[in-house]
């Protein structure tokens, strides 16, 4: 098991902000690094979002375009071929 790297965010704006600790693989947090750097943002921002986006109902509510295409797609499905599909599937 690798060794968890802490991540100390820091950020100061006109309004009042938490300061949040995270322990992180040390991968993935350079790989957030780099990330959020070619996003031209910062991983605290980045984390921010994930959070607000999880606890925020009225972000759960929202369709991607991706999801809107899909959607009614299997209105006319059959349960049952889709079981015997993952039942040979998953053998």
């Amino acid at each position: 098991m690798e060794p968890l790297q802490y991540v100390y965010f820091e950020c100061y704006h006109t309004y009042s902000m938490s300061k949040l600790t995270l322990s992180v693989n040390p991968d993935v947090a350079a790989r957030a690094k780099r990330y959020a750097k070619r996003q031209g943002t910062s991983v605290s921002r980045m984390v921010e979002a994930y959070l607000t986006s999880v606890t925020d109902p009225k972000t759960h509510q929202e369709r991607t375009p991706t999801l809107d295409a899909l959607a009614g797609i299997l209105k006319k499905a059959d349960i049952e071929d889709y079981h015997k599909h993952l039942s040979k599937k998953y053998r």
